[in-house]
């Protein structure tokens, strides 16, 4: 399927210019993740739309993009607060989309927005716009996770690598080729995605940082922004994967799984499965 849209799924905990210590972020809001969404989408004059659907708190995360989207001088943002399943065939709620050219969608519950928004005509619109017109779906944390096809729900940290401490279910299907996971150094979630390749071995497994993201463009390559890393896991050749015979609850065996760990400016082409990094005197220029 060709593609011209552009994905942006982010780790999580993007900078959106509230951190005191500036020193604490590779890159400053004016040049960081949301610069990017921005950048994308068109500029500042670019139609945006928030969609805080997974969050507990809702109308709190909107207006913290709203006053994140406009230190960027952004003057066309608006909150699509999607309540219910039936908020996503309100007519002035499709208009919104329709006329959008980048939508973004918070952290919080991922299921939330497969839950209130898949499957609806508003999904649809999404991945007509993805496919057809140069369209931007940007998301963090949950929002990132829900773009894949197969989708981590959930799952254990402190059980990793036994059976059953992750949880699938059906994403976005916004990106086929990856399972995507956020927040993942800080939260220690190597052992669910590790998992879920296993149960989906010919998928690649991301593991966004927090403050860290993907630029995709055209399902075909991604390049990393942000100020963390991003860790892959190519299972395509495991030599060994257990997955299948074990019962829930038995501790995993997997060997020949391919990590790579990249980092801003890295490339990974989705297609051909091979990974361009910058050169090591670049880290010094």
């Amino acid at each position: 399927m060709k593609v011209k849209g552009t994905l942006i799924p982010i780790g999580g905990n993007e900078d959106k210019g509230t951190e005191k210590h500036e020193q604490h972020t590779l890159e400053f809001i004016s040049e960081g993740i949301l610069f990017h969404v921005v950048k994308e989408a068109g500029g500042i004059d670019a139609n945006i739309v928030v969609v805080p659907t997974a969050s507990s708190i809702p109308e709190e995360v909107g207006q913290n993009y709203l006053d994140a989207f406009g230190k960027l001088g952004c003057t066309n943002v608006t909150v699509l607060d999607i309540r219910k399943r039936e908020d996503s065939e309100l007519p002035e709620n499709i208009t919104l989309v329709k006329n959008a050219d980048c939508v973004m969608f918070s952290g919080g519950n991922q299921s939330k927005i497969t839950r209130k928004i898949g499957e609806t005509t508003i999904h649809k619109i999404l991945l007509d716009k993805y496919k057809n017109e140069d369209f931007v779906i940007a998301g963090t944390s949950a929002g990132a996770m829900c773009m894949s096809q197969e989708m981590i729900t959930g799952g254990s940290a402190t059980e990793s690598f036994i059976k059953g401490a992750v949880g699938m279910s059906t994403g976005m299907g916004f990106i086929k080729e990856l399972i995507i996971d956020s927040h993942f150094i800080r939260r220690g979630r190597f052992g669910r995605l590790a998992e879920a390749v296993a149960k989906f071995p010919t998928l690649v497994g991301v593991g966004l940082a927090e403050d860290t993201g993907l630029l995709i463009k055209n399902a075909k390559t991604f390049e990393v922004i942000g100020s963390g890393m991003v860790i892959l896991f190519d299972p395509r050749k495991l030599k060994h994967n257990n997955e299948k015979i074990l019962d829930v609850g038995t501790p995993m065996s997997l060997t020949n799984l391919k990590t790579h760990v990249l980092a801003n400016g890295d490339r990974f082409n989705i297609k051909k499965k091979k990974v361009k990094v910058l050169p090591v005197e670049a880290s010094f220029i």
